[in-house]
């Protein structure tokens, strides 16, 4: 039984050439963080490996071993991290080793499989390198390369894998998976659904642990106080986040992310689209919220969170970027009844 979940299109790909034997030497699998991609990748390894008929059983010795990543004949080529805890490029040491093991027979199943995560961060000589062993495929071996994008590769290596996209699942399909099965109780499998963006694999870690949601809690709490505040306590939020920046710029995208979602949320209230929002356990704040703005400053304020971000890709001084965010904030109208509150 394939454990991946959705994406109908890419699945039935990799069944069909399973059952006919009509493999790619190397797939290219695209999708967003937690879209499930490894999930996939380790699905398709099982399928060429498994003892039985109907494959991937899930329950031979070759399917659990893959599935505790410890078969012999499949490997996940993975990032190595430097002292400040950051991600070091794929090696070009690290291709070289793929590259031999390649050419051995495999050990024990029927096929040898080489998951090369975050593929996009192969180094120029290891992505040179390993382009050699894709002009050259080899009997019994399938490479399968994941990214979020095939634009973060030379188009050398993306020539020549077989591309599987993986775009993000429709909430509605996130929020019936954790339901029927995984038993998510309906109104928390509806909230993570949301939250997740489609990303089956965030969805079930986070449906299955609180604390992953608590961070989430303690961010819109800052915003919305942000929110309320003045200008020097708007400043000093920015401060802040440039002064996060320069350690994870992942986190601070993070954060951005949560004050997008948010004010998207806004805008659907605002145009009456309530059941489309992302925090609907926030729904009575939005609401009130939204009665404080025009629907033109809610558009305005979303267009300057995403130039933000581009800004701050493009290595813009963050602390300015982001001052000037704080500076586009909107002003909430003073005849407006509302009150906003923490809490939903």
């Amino acid at each position: 039984m394939w454990q991946f979940v959705g994406q109908e299109k890419a699945l039935s790909l990799l069944q069909r050439s399973v059952e006919t034997g009509s493999l790619g030497h190397a797939y290219l699998i695209i999708g967003p963080p937690h879209v499930g991609k490894m999930t996939l990748a380790l699905d398709l390894a099982r399928a060429l490996n498994c003892e039985e008929t109907e494959r991937p059983c899930g329950e031979c010795n070759s399917c659990r071993k893959i599935a505790s990543q410890n078969h012999p004949d499949v490997q996940i080529i993975g990032l190595s991290q430097d002292g400040s805890g950051e991600a070091k490029l794929i090696s070009i040491e690290q291709i070289r080793e793929v590259q031999h093991s390649a050419n051995l027979p495999p050990y024990e199943g029927k096929y040898k499989v080489f998951i090369i995560e975050s593929a996009e961060l192969l180094s120029t000589e290891a992505a040179n390198c390993f382009l050699k062993t894709l002009e050259e495929p080899v009997a019994h071996v399938v490479f399968v390369l994941l990214t979020p994008s095939d634009r973060l590769l030379p188009e050398t290596v993306v020539s020549r894998c077989q591309k599987l996209e993986l775009p993000p699942l429709a909430a509605g399909e996130v929020e019936e998976a954790l339901h029927s099965r995984w038993q998510v109780e309906r109104r928390q499998a509806r909230l993570v659904a949301r939250l997740s963006h489609g990303c089956l694999g965030w969805a079930v870690t986070a449906a299955s642990d609180d604390r992953l949601l608590e961070p989430r809690a303690e961010k819109l709490g800052q915003m919305l106080q942000t929110i309320r505040s003045g200008g020097d306590d708007r400043f000093a939020y920015a401060a802040q986040l440039a002064s996060l920046f320069a350690q994870s710029r992942a986190a601070v995208q993070e954060v951005l992310n949560l004050w997008l979602d948010w004010w998207r949320d806004l805008l659907l209230v605002k145009v009456g689209a309530q059941d489309m929002v992302t925090n609907i356990d926030r729904l009575n704040t939005l609401v009130q919220m939204a009665d404080g703005y025009t629907l033109q400053q809610i558009r305005d304020y979303v267009g300057s969170i995403q130039a933000t971000w581009v800004q701050l890709q493009q290595n813009a001084n963050a602390r300015l970027a982001l001052e000037v965010l704080m500076l586009d904030m909107p002003e909430r109208d003073s005849r407006a009844k509302v009150m906003v509150k923490d809490g939903g």
